[in-house]
């Protein structure tokens, strides 16, 4: 008996010092990944959040834009890949692309020649995409030093970010005070909480930029994901400056239909005005909701050579597709390789472009005393 009990003992004590390397190891890993985002910015401290679940799922944040870094999630083997595209450092994330992985606002997407009017005043935005405005200028949330902290919350743990825009920032009225929370839940689902409120009436239209490729970042391009889009029409637009015309094009039935699903590769490079005007996929699509604001499957994407699910639900009205189509190889990412053309996709959730200019589409007013709130959710899972 006592010869078992050492036995048992010496058995307990491999197993837990087994445990501790790996534990302590990917601890280690994250304190090296965090050291290369704890920089000042602007005066204000920079850093690196990580949340974690029971399943493996880990992604991480940084204040630096609101950003999400990495999204490591299983394939159905087992195997984690991050499939989020990004950089290793903050420093990388300044002198590179901004917009990856951001959060961005105020107006993400377009408006026609950086002006608006509001209340019969005109107001007019940094003009930085031909002769138009796009997510509100080149220095928009994107490069700006959130406020952040971690947060115990039901389910698992969040991290809220916060930033005050001030009235006049990049053009827009009001000040504009914007909390982002990240939460990350045992069912491997990755929420984003938008709450917002001003001081004076403006237009707001926030979502997050991040780069997805479910093969794994670094891996090539995304042509063989499956896409589906709960969306019988788009946001037609009207040449390659990306700016709507008004109306809602029906695209059942044509290259742009993702009712059923398709890989990308099918119909990205068709002779269509639609897909030409972007060079592949970038327009919004309208969702189908049966109420205004509900939280509803929008999107998913599956990856057959691995088998990686990635669903999005949103209360926004719309979700821009993007193929990564101006990705030009200019850009290092995370693991060495350049991001070419079509190296990931996006799946963002947010008002329609050019919302101001247009009255059939929803609004994208907030007036003081109202509280913008949206949120999107999205889940992994494999097949």
């Amino acid at each position: 008996m006592y010869i078992l009990k050492k036995q048992l003992i010496k058995i307990m004590t491999i197993i837990s010092v087994a445990f501790c390397v790996l534990s302590c190891s990917d601890s280690q890993n994250d304190n090296r990944q965090k050291q290369l985002f704890e920089k000042e910015i602007n005066g204000k401290k920079v850093t690196l959040f990580t949340l974690k679940n029971n399943n493996g799922v880990k992604v991480t944040l940084t204040n630096y834009g609101g950003k999400i870094v990495n999204i490591w999630v299983p394939d159905r083997k087992g195997n984690l890949a991050d499939i989020n595209l990004g950089f290793n450092s903050v420093d990388e994330y300044v002198k590179g692309s901004k917009s990856i992985g951001a959060t961005i606002g105020r107006y993400a997407n377009r408006i026609a020649k950086g002006t608006f009017t509001l209340d019969s005043i005109t107001y007019h935005l940094p003009i930085n995409n031909g002769l138009n405005t796009l997510h509100t200028g080149a220095e928009n949330f994107s490069s700006k030093v959130f406020d952040a902290k971690t947060i115990d919350s039901p389910g698992g743990k969040s991290v809220e970010m916060h930033y005050l825009s001030p009235d006049g920032e990049n053009g827009m009225p009001g000040a504009l005070d914007l909390y982002v929370t990240f939460k990350l839940t045992e069912n491997n689902e990755l929420e984003l909480r938008y709450r917002a409120t001003t001081d004076k009436a403006t237009v707001l239209n926030v979502t997050n930029h991040s780069y997805f490729n479910l093969k794994g970042e670094g891996t090539g391009t995304i042509t063989g994901t499956e896409v589906y889009i709960n969306g019988d029409s788009i946001a037609e637009v009207a040449s390659s400056e990306m700016i709507p015309t008004g109306i809602y094009r029906n695209i059942l039935g044509t290259p742009m239909d993702f009712k059923t699903p398709q890989l990308v590769s099918i119909a990205i490079d068709a002779d269509y005005d639609q897909l030409k005007y972007a060079g592949g996929y970038d327009h919004a699509w309208i969702l189908n909701k049966k109420e205004k604001g509900e939280l509803s499957f929008a999107a998913s994407a599956y990856e057959p050579e691995n088998g990686r699910i990635m669903e999005v639900f949103t209360t926004e009205p719309s979700v821009q597709f993007f193929t990564g189509n101006s990705l030009n190889g200019t850009q290092i990412g995370k693991s060495g390789v350049v991001y070419a053309k079509r190296s990931g996709f996006c799946f963002e959730t947010q008002h329609l472009p050019d919302s101001p200019h247009h009255a059939n589409f929803p609004t994208t007013v907030l007036r003081p005393g109202e509280t913008f709130n949206s949120t999107t959710v999205y889940k992994f899972s494999v097949r």
